[in-house]
């Protein structure tokens, strides 16, 4: 019986390698199906992970018909692995759902739960509302301070932030000359897990008393 399925976890939890994983071994075990995406490092319409993978797929924007992807790409029984999800709209989510239910589609998705704020994304909590099954990413990550991160922490020009636009893509820092004319191209945003104890204290290495 196909599930939804929602496998979670922090930056370098392994979530878009797992994804790409997942899609090698469906595809050849001669199974059709579809890689979705949104908002991806590398760029529109691919899913790259921190090991070097790297795979076209479907850039899923806040406009995409998301019903229609999937019945015009997607057979009854095929699958559908979705990275990013918590770029994803609620009512896309919903898509997903009904792919599963209607078609017997497999669906796995795989995201990150909450934002640098610890809020949850709308996409990621439609999941928790609707997925068959959660599943929290093994693969330990630590703050610097050895604690498990919990965080996806923003930092603006190297300082934690706890407010802002919940979307911001990171590593925004201008390369080559014209880093030296950073005015120009607005703050630098980075992205660092830490714990929750070191997120709310905007604690990003040591410095001074006690980790």
């Amino acid at each position: 019986m196909a599930e939804l399925r929602f496998s979670y976890g922090v930056m370098s939890a392994g979530k878009s390698t797992l994804a790409l994983q997942v899609e090698h071994t469906w595809s050849a075990a001669g199974r059709v199906g579809v890689l979705l995406t949104s908002n991806d490092r590398g760029g529109a319409g691919r899913i790259t992970s921190r090991l070097g993978l790297d795979r076209p797929a479907v850039e899923v924007g806040p406009d995409t018909d998301l019903d229609r992807v999937l019945r015009t790409s997607v057979p009854d029984r095929g699958f559908v692995v979705a990275d990013e999800v918590q770029f994803y709209a609620p009512e896309q989510i919903d898509a997903m759902a009904r792919a599963v239910d209607e078609r017997d589609v497999e669906v796995a998705c795989f995201g990150l739960l909450t934002d640098f704020r610890t809020a949850l994304f709308p996409g990621s909590a439609r999941l928790v509302e609707l997925a068959d099954v959660l599943v929290p990413l093994p693969l330990p990550v630590t703050c610097w301070c050895g604690r498990p991160a919990r965080v996806n922490a923003r930092l603006v020009d190297g300082v934690v932030v706890h407010e802002g636009e919940q979307v911001l893509l990171g590593d925004t820092a201008p390369l080559g000359p014209e880093a030296l004319d950073q005015e120009a191209f607005g703050p630098e945003v980075h992205y660092q897990v830490l714990c929750r104890k070191h997120w709310a204290a905007k604690r990003t290495t040591r410095g001074w008393g006690t980790v």
